[in-house]
């Protein structure tokens, strides 16, 4: 039997695969933010596309001290409440302390663990104590092996649902690469498997202490993504890339969302009416 998932469940609203995770990466501001929200909100209905809105209320994780971090948890979250209120979209965050965890499921359907963050016993068991949908993001550093345990951690605490996104591991010094067996080994643990396609083609660090990125290769590793059997997909979008406040080198032009879905979507589905193939 094929492992892929075919729904997905949040609270009382179901979602149909595969999932889309899209947003900034950061909340710039309230106006830019809803902009955002509602271009995708508008997208998410004209193709009937099961959306979770994603923005960052602070960025904690940063190369350089002087790089933009946020407006903070309380402002942030308010801003993602009128997202809701304005969209009717669910809203994901990341947090980074076990009383964010616990502020921010107030506001959101699904918690994020930072990458950096996800051996931290502690964050993990207070954010899957919400009994909200946890989403981890995948160290750079863990192998597709140890994702087994932080899956369990988070299952034991009471996490409604765990998903795991995928965002490349280290490869020498500023260079992420994907091993895209782990999304099946992933889905073995009972975790869906997102795949993040804009923090894989990320260069962490640098020189100049500014993370760069390779854009051009979203596509082809979301495409690559997309045959290997993804449950979903986790975009940063941005409506001028080149101006944004945070990770801008890594994140897809919001004007170009469209045209990548007509990519990905497609190989999506056929992937899903595939027999499975056992050797």
């Amino acid at each position: 039997m094929n492992s892929y998932r075919t729904q997905f469940s949040l609270a009382e609203r179901s979602f149909d695969a595969p999932l889309w995770v899209l947003g900034p990466d950061v909340i710039e501001d309230e106006g830019f933010t809803l902009e955002v929200a509602h271009t995708i909100a508008s997208l998410a209905a004209a193709r009937n596309l099961s959306v979770i809105f994603k923005a960052s209320y602070e960025k904690a994780n940063r190369s350089s001290s002087s790089s933009f971090r946020g407006p903070g948890i309380d402002r942030g979250l308010e801003v993602l409440a009128r997202v809701r209120e304005e969209t009717g979209l669910p809203l994901t965050t990341d947090v980074h302390t076990e009383e964010q965890a616990r502020a921010a499921a107030e506001v959101v359907d699904v918690i994020q663990i930072p990458a950096f963050l996800c051996r931290q016993n502690s964050l993990l068991e207070a954010a899957a104590g919400s009994h909200k949908v946890v989403n981890l993001k995948k160290g750079q550093f863990l192998s597709p092996w140890d994702v087994a345990a932080r899956v369990k951690v988070l299952q034991d605490a009471g996490a409604a649902d765990v998903w795991v996104t995928e965002r490349g591991s280290s490869f020498g010094y500023h260079r992420l690469v994907n091993d895209f067996r782990a999304i099946p080994l992933t889905q073995q643990t009972g975790a869906a498997l997102i795949f993040d396609a804009t923090h894989s083609v990320q260069t962490p660090g640098g020189p100049e202490g500014v993370s760069g990125g390779e854009r051009h290769f979203i596509p082809v590793l979301a495409r690559a993504a997309a045959a290997a059997g993804a449950d979903g997909f986790f975009l940063e979008v941005h409506p001028d890339p080149d101006q944004a406040l945070c990770d801008g080198p890594n994140a897809l032009p919001l004007n170009q969302l469209e045209q990548f879905l007509d990519h990905i979507i497609p190989i999506t589905r056929c992937v899903r009416e595939l027999p499975e193939l056992e050797l």
